[in-house]
């Protein structure tokens, strides 16, 4: 979101939305009528009061200012982040400036929330100068504790694919779900939550349509060698060691020296389990070349406070996470408020992105996909399967959409925009195939969010 005033767009904020209901509800609150006492400060803060049912209104503050993102403080019973007066008074002051007015001082019951949370953003800040105050004896020992528990999952986990093999792969479709979620949950008792998560999609294998035996081998595979790298990892290059680390779930901070740049939005999307939302933010840098993760996370039902809408531009830091090609990193100090991008990040071939998911296997071998920004393609159908892919417009080649997205509503936005002409999309391409995020129209550099 932006921040020290800077007003920002109607889409910026419903990109903001737990879900949809949320966005649905907020956009009705986005007009003048229920709204009264609304203003602007100058550093990046938001106020009013929202008619409701009852007979006092709702009192509605949001701060823009914090580089982590907006937060937001409403009186009303939702347990939403935002709420829907929220999301209401945000499109409110991105649609009529003199509805919301300002700049000017914020009446106490907002001024007393902010200035609470400012204060202790700055003894959060002052904290972080002073250096660790925690021994480091003490946490030398904790980490030793957490390895020597996942070397026991990791070494009961070989048993368990030993036992698997030599059963033959058919017993797994007898044993049905229960083994592997059995399996996880010893997973997550040994502290290695990346190995639980992996035991966890073996169990949809099993029966999931023909050949299945020769994907669950392969996912087994993948997962033997991730045991194999965590008992020997003493044996692995630093950065192979750390990728291991990072795909078993263990913690590992950013230990990148800071690279200042002009880093752009490219796409933001959250998934969703029972217990944590994750949000994922692309950003590619200017001036670097480089493109980067960023990771939040919040409670089951909660938006996770980081926000960075699709479209806009950071002069900010990112440090980067250790690992052997690894793109995640972690969002530092912003050298200045946010502002809408001006171009669109260079783009490739689809056979180029192929080889790019192909050299980072190589560093990888647990990974997904890559983000890979594709230059001149047009979405086509397949012929009978009802599969569509994008297609090059200057070659024969192509790369098949994934499942997951076209049971999604971008599959539709993303056709329309084309409109059977070539556009720049970026996304995620691995080997089941492209996810588009974000799409960008002949002659324009105003991205349009697929996600």
């Amino acid at each position: 979101m932006t921040q020290q005033g800077v007003r920002p767009t109607a889409e910026q904020v419903l990109d903001l939305a737990p879900d949809a209901s949320s966005r649905k509800a907020g956009s009705k609150l986005g007009v003048a009528g229920p709204w009264s006492g609304a203003g602007s400060g100058r550093e990046g803060a938001v106020w009013g009061l929202c008619k409701g049912s009852g007979s006092k209104p709702y009192r509605t503050v949001v701060d823009l200012s914090d580089p982590a993102g907006p937060a937001y403080k409403c009186s009303c019973p939702s347990r939403k982040f935002p709420c829907k007066h929220a999301l209401g008074l945000l499109l409110l002051w991105a649609g009529d400036e003199s509805a919301v007015p300002g700049p000017k001082a914020a009446p106490d019951w907002a001024e007393q929330w902010l200035g609470a949370r400012r204060g202790r953003a700055e003894t959060k800040k002052t904290q972080a100068a002073a250096g660790p105050a925690a021994d480091p004896e003490a946490a030398r020992k904790r980490a030793e504790r957490r390895d020597q528990r996942v070397t026991a999952g990791a070494t009961e986990l070989e048993r368990r694919l030993a036992d698997l093999l030599r059963d033959g792969l058919a017993s797994a479709e007898r044993a049905g779900y229960g083994l592997w979620e059995e399996t996880a949950a010893r997973m997550v008792d040994a502290q290695a939550p990346g190995l639980a998560a992996r035991a966890r999609e073996l169990g949809a294998i099993p029966g999931s349509g023909a050949g299945w035996p020769a994907r669950l081998l392969e996912e087994c595979a993948l997962l033997h060698l991730l045991d194999q790298g965590w008992l020997h990892r003493g044996r692995l290059p630093d950065a192979l060691a750390a990728t291991v680390r990072t795909r078993l779930g263990l913690p590992t901070p950013a230990d990148g020296p800071p690279v200042r740049d002009h880093w752009q939005v490219l796409a933001q999307y959250d998934t969703a389990d029972a217990k944590l939302t994750t949000r994922r933010i692309w950003l590619h840098g200017a001036d670097s070349g480089r493109t980067r993760l960023l990771l939040s996370f919040g409670a089951a039902g909660r938006a996770p406070e980081l926000s960075l809408p699709v479209g806009l531009s950071l002069d900010a830091d990112l440090s980067d996470h250790p690992g052997a090609g690894q793109v995640r990193a972690t969002l530092g100090e912003r050298h200045a408020p946010a502002a809408p991008a001006a171009s669109r990040p260079p783009g490739t071939s689809t056979a180029q992105a192929l080889t790019s998911y192909g050299h980072a296997l190589r560093e990888d071998p647990w990974l997904d996909s890559v983000p890979v920004t594709l230059d001149a393609v047009v979405p086509v159908p397949e012929d009978t399967s009802g599969s569509w892919r994008l297609a090059d417009a200057a070659s024969d080649t192509a790369l098949p959409l994934t499942p997951s997205f076209l049971a999604r509503p971008g599959l539709w936005r993303l056709v329309a925009l084309a409109g059977g002409a070539p556009l720049t999309v970026f996304g995620e391409c691995g080997h089941r195939g492209f996810t588009p995020l974000t799409a960008w129209p002949e002659g324009t550099a105003a991205p349009v969010s697929l996600c």
